[in-house]
């Protein structure tokens, strides 16, 4: 009779667990999809901008409807090096794709073996990992990743027919027009209960200025200048136009989201939305380590038991947060080389510090190194002696024309002269709550001494304990790749450029 009721029991808990089991993979994944806006700024109503306020409506829902971060951060002032790192989950620094558009070829054609930069062996991006959940996956658009890879080992759609595993055209520049789009990538698998993970790369800072709403256009003098900026109109008008590029990416969103909803594919999406990098239409903010260039949007929504409604987070993020969220919430193997972290965790530990980089641009060679914690940013600059207005791609553009112009009349304050034209300080030091725009440099004051020190620690621990790629110089076939991809072009020869090109000049 025992034996009977212990046979009995057995089978019975094996029967509630096969039956729990099942209901477990009853349960749809959910679709994740990542709304990437290229090179922008928070300039937005849910983030108590009040010149947006009332003007990015479709967002703010989004945000109020989901978890707003208000302290995210890119992990570089620049594409490709932020985009190679979010879609790794690990620092660009790390894995050697910290300089800008590195490689890289010519266009539609296989980058040679000399300027690959290949990942560890054991290292997979976000999407094979994802795919390896069972997620169909898709970008649609810009990749600009800056390591050798097989598209279509990453998604399974949006791969040109003449596509051959290196092609640099696939490592492309460009986000496409979702004003345009007409049919979504999602609706392109073959399979329509498979969950996807998906990419839409949206123009942001870039384009989006266009699709303001009738009437809702920011004039230039509608919007006041920081006090880096000469007050000239070239720079009002840049300012401005990035004001008006969020209101413009508030459309671009909500016609994503129509969408989603049309297809029926809302309800059961967890969206990302962010950007890789703040404004591109001002100088100091892309490509520099400042909150302008490092400080991006990042509001998580979805039908999730962890995305409460209203959530309003203060706590220091970076985006290789968003690449470690997303594994966990698909389900997916999180590996151990992961720098970031499950922002939803159970035993989630707050980032006392954030680490930020920014490398060789284009052609322009810099190192610079930045930590930001709860009330400061330190920033640390390798090569003082290269003024913030050294060649740069943007040197034929009014806002650079009109500054250099302001200062041969010696119309800039003695502030701007010294910023953009004068030796930068080795180490920078703001106290963001007092100096929001970042003017008052307290490294040198004795006050401050033990905050510059701790900082300082933490940079230099950083850097060896991650063998910071950056400390090393760039390999030479890259540098020369980049000196041909430039040297033809007017700009780069009537530019004082980096020396470290010299060894590359035609006698």
């Amino acid at each position: 009779m025992k034996y009977y009721l212990s046979l009995f029991i057995i089978l019975l808990f094996f029967s509630c667990k096969d039956e729990k089991l099942a209901k477990t993979e009853s349960v749809k994944k959910p679709n994740i999809l990542w709304i990437v806006a290229e090179d922008l700024s928070p300039f937005l109503g849910c983030y108590g901008d009040s010149i947006n306020k009332g003007h990015t409506p479709v967002i703010d829902k989004l945000a109020s409807n989901g978890v707003l971060f208000k302290r995210a951060y890119t992990t570089a002032p620049v594409c490709s090096a932020a985009r190679s790192a979010i879609i790794t989950g690990v620092m660009q620094t790390t894995t050697g794709t910290h300089n800008h558009r590195s490689s890289r070829y010519t266009e539609d054609s296989i980058v040679p073996q000399n300027l690959r930069i290949l990942l560890p062996k054991d290292m997979k991006t976000i999407p094979e990992l994802m795919k390896n959940a069972g997620y169909f996956t898709f970008n649609s658009g810009k990749d600009d990743y800056n390591f050798h890879y097989d598209r279509t080992a990453l998604y399974d759609v949006g791969t040109k027919k003449n596509y051959k595993p290196g092609m640099n055209g696939w490592q492309g520049n460009h986000a496409i027009d979702y004003m345009t789009v007409k049919n979504y990538v999602w609706n392109a698998r073959p399979n329509k209960d498979q969950p996807w993970f998906g990419q839409v790369q949206i123009m942001g800072g870039k384009k989006d200025f266009k699709y303001v709403r009738e009437g809702e256009k920011l004039a230039p003098n509608d919007v006041p200048l920081p006090p880096y900026f000469p007050d000239i109109p070239s720079q009002r008008e840049a300012w401005t136009t990035h004001y008006n590029a969020n209101r413009g990416s508030d459309v671009t969103v909500e016609n994503i989201l129509k969408q989603l909803e049309a297809d029926g594919e809302l309800e059961n999406t967890i969206i990302f939305f962010f950007s890789d990098h703040g404004s591109p239409t001002s100088l100091r903010h892309k490509q520099f380590c400042y909150e302008g260039g490092m400080l991006v949007p990042l509001i998580i929504k979805g039908n999730h038991p962890l995305l409460q409604p209203g959530v309003v987070r203060n706590d220091l993020v970076s985006l290789l947060d968003v690449s470690a969220t997303t594994l966990a919430m698909g389900q997916a193997q999180m590996p151990a080389y992961l720098d970031g972290k499950n922002l939803f965790e159970e035993t989630y530990n707050k980032n006392e510090y954030v680490i930020g980089a920014r490398d060789r641009c284009d052609y322009t060679i810099d190192r610079i190194r930045t930590v930001v914690s709860e009330d400061f940013r330190y920033i640390k600059n390798f090569f003082p002696n290269r003024p913030m207005m050294q060649a740069g791609y943007r040197d034929n553009k009014p806002i650079v024309l009109d500054l250099k112009k302001a200062h041969k009349e010696g119309k800039l304050t003695s502030y701007q002269e010294k910023h953009w034209f004068g030796e930068r300080p080795v180490e920078e030091l703001y106290d963001l709550k007092a100096d929001p725009h970042q003017i008052n440099n307290l490294a040198k004051d004795p006050e401050f001494h033990k905050i510059l020190v701790d900082h300082r620690t933490v940079l230099e621990n950083w850097i060896k304990e991650t063998d910071d790629k950056g400390q090393y110089p760039e390999d030479v076939a890259q540098l020369e790749a980049t000196f041909n991809l430039w040297k033809d072009r007017p700009r780069f020869k009537n530019a004082k450029i980096n020396p470290e090109y010299d060894q590359f000049k035609q006698n």
